[in-house]
């Protein structure tokens, strides 16, 4: 199995595979509204703008899980991240990240990527949490042109700390 082959559901209900990202650096981040972490939007937002062209592309999976901090449906979860960042990046429908019922993407990535890490003096540092569940929102994992999960970085690491690594994978 590959990430590829893996169906995911599109904010506009479309149902489809990753197949179309095949060859692309993906940052797939689990995100939230109402979060501490939520402006970090901006930061996505402007790595998107600057790489999208070299065969970068964002996925944008909203999830509820954390104490209900991804409200609404995928309309107003979509309509906020567009009025408020600006966000053209793909999103795809609210999804469980963690238990049981968590979203055949995310089982695969917690089951395939290394483990996750911040970033302290410009050193990627473990951060000891399980492997198996999702810290909190705003985790990005980075995967290279060939589906690769290379790198799980905490929601505290801001996406413009991961460009050595994003250009790296360009």
């Amino acid at each position: 199995m590959s990430i590829y082959n893996i169906e995911v559901t599109k904010a506009n209900g479309e149902v489809t595979n990753l197949e179309e990202f095949k060859g692309k650096v993906l940052l797939i981040v689990n995100t939230a509204t109402k979060c501490g972490y939520t402006p970090q939007y901006e930061s996505l937002q402007e790595i998107y703008e600057k790489y999208q062209s070299n065969g970068f592309e964002i996925l944008d999976f909203p999830s509820n899980q954390f104490l209900g901090q991804a409200p609404g449906s995928i309309e107003n979860i979509n309509e906020f991240c567009q009025l408020n960042f600006g966000t053209q990046f793909t999103l795809y429908d609210k999804i469980k990240v963690n238990t049981k019922n968590a979203h055949p993407l995310y089982q695969f990535l917690k089951e395939n990527g290394p483990d996750e890490v911040i970033l302290k003096n410009n050193q990627l540092v473990p951060t000891g949490k399980p492997k198996n569940k999702i810290s909190w929102n705003f985790t990005k994992f980075l995967i290279d042109r060939n589906g690769n999960i290379l790198y799980r970085f905490a929601p505290k690491v801001e996406p413009n700390q991961i460009i050595t690594y994003l250009e790296e994978l360009l």
